[in-house]
């Protein structure tokens, strides 16, 4: 299964996933110079390059598809490129696309996305409209070889105006939570996690560990490392003996070389802040 797959890698290259979150100001003035290259190529070229220097030290990369979509069809190719070429490394990609709507419309939604040019093996999706919202995806999920990533405590500050809203006497993350765990029982791997995996924030690490008493059984997709404050200090508070989920770090890793290095070698820098995340986060473990 897919999340034994994601399991294995985390726990034999570290928990690191890289989210390729480009923007044009990242791509290093060799690229972004380059008059020979179309839009789409400049923005594959440098995920390429960071997706080749960090190979062996990720578990797996996510993509946020509104940064490509931001670029219209040019962007789009430069999407769909880099996800081909992750799964053609046979690595795992993550597409942070959080899609969440009605039965029909969710329905294309998981064919656009689990297969056809813009195939992953992760989808990050939205529970809001509920049990409608994610079912259409379930098929995919059947063949072992896909899986979701629900948004349960997001790290923006004002996540709490409705995830934290107390609902019979708990905060509505929680039921989400609990929600997801149920969701996910037809899917656990060997591994002993769900395919059906959850989106928290490391930014909240006490509600994290409230999430964890009800979620035994989900394995975890983390923003908020890095840029947005997070740090491995926090995920030892969370993480007491089994460390089952993968932590992102997109700017404060591909933004790395900027103002430093803009030649082809700013992949050093890049390579560099991977492995201090890795040291950061193994030291508490």
């Amino acid at each position: 299964m897919i999340i034994d797959r994601l399991y294995q890698l985390a726990n034999e290259r570290g928990p690191i996933c890289i989210g390729l979150d480009t923007k044009l100001d990242f791509i290093p003035d060799y690229l972004a110079k380059n008059k020979t290259l179309d839009l789409n190529e400049k923005i594959f070229k440098f995920n390429k390059a960071i997706i080749d220097c960090t190979y062996d030290l990720a578990a797996c990369y996510k993509i946020q598809i509104a940064f490509y979509e931001a670029q219209g069809v040019q962007g789009i190719i430069a999407y769909q490129n880099t996800l081909s070429y992750i799964r053609s490394k046979e690595n795992i990609v993550i597409a942070d696309i959080k899609r969440g709507d009605i039965f029909s419309t969710a329905e294309q939604y998981a064919k656009a996305h689990f297969s056809g040019d813009f195939e992953a093996d992760f989808l990050t999706v939205n529970p809001y409209m509920g049990i409608d919202a994610i079912q259409p995806y379930f098929p995919y999920l059947d063949t072992g070889q896909k899986g979701l990533f629900v948004l349960v405590k997001t790290s923006n500050p004002s996540s709490k105006d409705f995830q934290e809203l107390i609902c019979e006497n708990k905060p509505l993350y929680l039921h989400i939570a609990k929600k997801i765990e149920e969701w996910g029982e037809k899917y656990i791997g060997k591994s002993g996690y769900s395919a059906i995996g959850s989106v928290i924030g490391l930014t909240y690490p006490e509600e994290f560990s409230e999430v964890k008493k009800v979620a035994r059984h989900t394995f975890y997709l983390i923003p908020g490392y890095g840029a947005q404050g997070g740090i491995g200090k926090d995920l030892a508070k969370i993480f007491k003996k089994e460390f089952n989920g993968i932590v992102n770090s997109s700017r404060g890793i591909i933004a790395a070389h900027k103002g430093i290095d803009e030649t082809e070698s700013f992949v050093n820098i890049t390579r560099k802040k991977v492995i201090e995340m890795k040291q950061d986060i193994d030291q508490w473990q």
